[in-house]
């Protein structure tokens, strides 16, 4: 993306995610995303890169899913700020979860990087990981569509 294209989206983020809370965690799980892309460049044994690739692959397509979350959370809760709405408090904290364990999953893979020699069980511990990842963003999903808080 070019100079001006960033900006474009830079000002479409603004109005869809706000400046506070909600694009903070949108940012953050973006962060972690670029992070284990970037612990990628370093595999050299071609199975364990198959199988970290594969799981990039699967959390790069949650990103979607936390940009609709945080930007319908905007919408009832517009931040500016970093005070936690109580109503979607439940939402922030899967995604605050799901962000720290996105980045937990990138140190996973950059342990396996560094291993000498063969992996025996592969991308396991990364795949675990990766799980809780999943499973947070549901929840961050199942939190928003709750009847109390629409």
């Amino acid at each position: 993306m070019g100079f001006f294209g960033a900006v474009r989206q830079g000002r479409k983020d603004d109005l869809e995610l706000g400046k506070g809370l909600w694009r903070r965690a949108h940012d953050r799980f973006h962060r972690g995303l670029d992070r284990y892309h970037q612990v990628l460049e370093g595999v050299d044994d071609d199975q364990l890169y198959k199988e970290l690739v594969e799981i990039a692959n699967e959390l790069a397509e949650l990103s979607p899913r936390v940009r609709t979350i945080c930007v319908e959370a905007q919408k009832r809760a517009p931040s500016d700020g970093l005070d936690v709405p109580g109503s979607l408090a439940g939402v922030h904290r899967a995604l605050s979860k799901a962000g720290n364990s996105l980045a937990t999953t990138a140190e996973a893979a950059a342990m396996l990087r560094l291993a000498v020699g063969p992996v025996p069980v592969g991308a396991l511990s990364v795949r675990r990981r990766a799980e809780s990842v999943f499973e947070q963003v549901a929840d961050a999903e199942r939190q928003l569509q709750a009847p109390e808080i629409q």
